[in-house]
């Protein structure tokens, strides 16, 4: 399957970057058959047409609301100081189905500054790599404090480093219909983050014996949920 990014509803068009990667680096040829998805469950199939530089797609098939991972996994980490670390997080929890991604900036977050709209496309790329039809959210770069008033304890987790404090085996949990999992920075979550996750009810996983890195944590976590889907 040669799977494409574009907009499916009221009609069918393939996103201008699509087009030109598809005329320009893989030179594809008219008539060629390629699918597209616009990340939100909806896929058409057809073939392709040229018009000048334009590119778009004789749609003979579509098909509306595919259904989705489930259960669905929200993932709230702390951006590394070497980016490249949360974008390969991002990628490989993306090809295993996660469903949303938000950047938390805690005490120890040395990272404060990120390309949003980077990590969106390179999420768009995994999510076509693994064929999927559902594109995860990735959310903007927010205040832990801020965060997590959104939080509802009976779905959330936290994964920290801790040994001192009382933390769960991750294997006990059983996903719901909607989880979320909070993984810490480098130098993991301060002793007050802990605590304030702690009043709101929010219950600590312990991810095994080993101490993770923040995105291997994330993929980890990832992983874990995806063994789930299966």
């Amino acid at each position: 399957m040669k799977l494409f990014f574009g907009e499916i509803l009221p009609e069918v068009k393939i996103n201008g970057e699509e087009q030109t990667h598809i005329s320009k680096v893989l030179r594809m040829r008219e008539g060629e058959e390629i699918f597209v998805t616009d990340g939100k469950g909806n896929l058409a199939k057809g073939n392709l047409v040229f018009e000048g530089k334009k590119v778009s797609l004789n749609a003979k098939v579509i098909q509306e609301n595919l259904p989705d991972f489930s259960p669905k996994l929200h993932i709230a980490i702390a951006p590394t100081k070497n980016i490249d670390r949360i974008e390969f997080f991002l990628e490989k929890a993306t090809e295993m189905g996660i469903s949303e991604v938000t950047l938390i900036q805690t005490e120890k977050t040395e990272r404060k500054i990120l390309n949003i709209d980077k990590l969106r496309k390179q999420s768009i790329a995994a999510s076509k790599q693994s064929l999927r039809f559902h594109f995860p959210v990735v959310n903007e770069l927010v205040k832990f404090s801020d965060f997590i008033k959104t939080l509802d304890p009976q779905t959330t987790f936290v994964a920290h480093c801790n040994e001192n404090l009382e933390r769960i085996d991750i294997k006990e949990i059983t996903p719901e219909k909607n989880i979320t999992f909070l993984i810490g920075p480098e130098g993991d979550f301060s002793d007050k983050e802990i605590q304030l996750l702690a009043e709101r009810g929010i219950k600590a996983v312990s991810l095994g014996s080993q101490r993770l890195r923040t995105e291997t944590a994330g993929v980890f976590v990832a992983a874990w949920n995806y063994f789930k889907m299966m």
